[in-house]
């Protein structure tokens, strides 16, 4: 199985970013959209065997990682926020 460890690292990361915005819309539709902005930004971390995923959450444990996740989800939630694919409520 191939997989993209960064993936499941935004959908870990998300929610407590998702908390300094209680007023951001959190329907399905710009979620995905935040998480996708984020992804095509943000390095890939592709593994297909255990030992790799070990490696992929050992490098999620860097200050540089955090700090990277960080940057790009606000950055994908303004974008986000201020054009959403929906009239705004």
């Amino acid at each position: 199985m191939l997989k993209n460890y960064m993936e499941d690292a935004v959908d870990s990361f998300l929610p407590h970013m998702l908390e300094q915005y209680p007023d951001l819309c959190t329907c399905e539709l710009c979620i995905e959209d935040i998480k996708a902005i984020a992804l095509n930004k943000l390095k890939p971390a592709y593994f297909v065997t255990h030992e790799g995923l070990l490696f992929s959450k050992i490098d999620e444990m860097t200050t540089q990682h955090k700090a990277d996740l960080t940057s790009e989800l606000t950055r994908a939630i303004d974008i986000v926020s201020n054009n959403p694919r929906h009239p705004k409520q």
